[in-house]
């Protein structure tokens, strides 16, 4: 049974022989799925949209890079999120114990009440107690 064009998960753009910069290499590819900025002591990983195994590998990708450095602070918002499953929460294991072995931490940004309920039914709410909002700074 093949999937119909609506059961797809868009995925990145297409590349195309037009789309190189001038030094002949490809452009990043933007990633629709999470983003990071700074924001005072903070590494803030905006994730948006439906993260399950098809989309992880984007989210890992963010937070791969916000938990290389020495003692990172990083706040994973998961407001923007539709859907979230194990496959994503795998991630955030992953990328919290990387954090620790740098001396940092990773924490979540969530009001999100379905969120809070898979974290509780995964037995990770000790792990990853939601914070309503980013803090200030």
């Amino acid at each position: 049974m093949t999937p119909e064009a609506d059961d797809r998960i868009p995925g990145p753009p297409e590349r195309t022989d037009s789309d190189p910069d001038s030094s002949g290499a490809a452009p990043p590819t933007a990633n629709p799925y999470a983003r990071t900025r700074r924001r005072g002591p903070f590494t803030v990983v905006e994730v948006s949209g439906e993260i399950d195994l098809a989309t992880a590998g984007f989210l890992a990708e963010q937070l791969d890079a916000a938990t290389s450095r020495p003692d990172p602070d990083v706040l994973v918002d998961l407001r923007g999120v539709g859907f979230f499953d194990c496959s994503g929460l795998r991630e955030l294991c992953r990328a919290e114990s990387r954090a620790r072995e740098r001396g940092g931490r990773l924490r979540l940004v969530s009001d999100t009440p379905r969120l809070h309920r898979l974290l509780r039914a995964s037995g990770l709410l000790h792990r990853f107690p939601p914070l309503p909002r980013i803090p200030e700074e």
